[in-house]
């Protein structure tokens, strides 16, 4: 991607700012500013013609779960240009990009199936893997994402729960449950820690999201499951489908899983083709 003009930079790194008063997640936000500098490289002054170009050259070079990202980039863009800048980019005012539609059961069954995780657990905890044995544990109970995960501390363990403040002044607030802090302290005695941080890697930094995805895929390999659902995000999908699948509050969900808007919550309502394969053969009895 070409260096921007410097009015550009500015334009894209002000779209960055405005997405942090959003309390968008760290990782969301820096990929909606790479996805808005790659397409002010393109075109460096957007028109509604132009945009529909460039929506069609993503459907020529991507997947659909792709596509659809960078155009929910693109329309926070023309959105943060309403809020913030208005007399930029008049003409664009109430335009959106249309996201393509994605065969139902292409996200469902890309999540990692409970008896997979059930599996995963159990090899990691038996072959003493006990770090990414609670970096998956803690992921799959409290639907944290990993920029989330990595502020978890020792001091959480006590109170049961951690508080994360966005600059906009919200509270996105982290519920551990009271199985995993009596065992995660039980952890961090045999350690020695007593206070800061749970998951750093031996540079003394917080684990990334790359180590994370590249170390899943090798225990998919070691434990014979699927790769294709083996990353981070996958136990945050599988904790929201357990909870609902438990509780049925889709609306407590979405607070729980940070969500400003229910309708991004909705999509766990759906079905995997296993999920619904095996609920058809449990009602056809006839």
């Amino acid at each position: 991607m070409k260096e921007l003009p410097k009015d550009q930079e500015n334009l894209a790194e002000s779209f960055r700012l405005y997405l942090r008063k959003k309390n968008m997640s760290e990782n969301t936000g820096d990929a909606y500013g790479r996805t808005i500098r790659q397409l002010l490289s393109i075109y460096p002054v957007p028109t509604e013609s132009l945009l529909r170009k460039y929506r069609s050259l993503l459907i020529a070079n991507y997947r659909p779960a792709t596509i659809n990202q960078r155009i929910y980039a693109v329309n926070h863009f023309l959105l943060f240009l309403e809020e913030e800048q208005p007399e930029l980019y008049p003409d664009l005012s109430g335009f959106r990009l249309h996201s393509v539609k994605i065969p139902r059961d292409t996200f469902q069954d890309s999540i990692i199936t409970n008896e997979d995780c059930e599996t995963l657990q159990r090899n990691l905890k038996a072959e003493h893997h006990d770090f990414w044995y609670f970096i998956v544990r803690f992921l799959v109970t409290t639907g944290a994402r990993v920029s989330e995960l990595v502020q978890i501390k020792a001091e959480h363990l006590t109170c049961g729960y951690l508080d994360l403040y966005s600059k906009g002044g919200k509270i996105r607030r982290i519920y551990i449950p009271d199985s995993l802090c009596q065992e995660a302290k039980a952890w961090c005695d045999r350690r020695g820690i007593t206070s800061g941080f749970l998951f750093v890697g031996k540079n003394g930094r917080p684990v990334t999201t790359r180590g994370i995805h590249s170390q899943l895929k090798h225990y998919a390999v070691r434990y014979g499951i699927d790769p294709n659902t083996m990353y981070p995000h996958s136990f945050r999908h599988r904790f929201a489908k357990n909870f609902l699948s438990r509780s049925g509050d889709i609306s407590l969900l979405a607070d729980l899983l940070g969500h400003e808007s229910i309708e991004t919550t909705r999509i766990y309502l759906t079905r995997s083709s296993r999920e619904q394969k095996l609920l058809l053969d449990e009602m056809v009895t006839w």
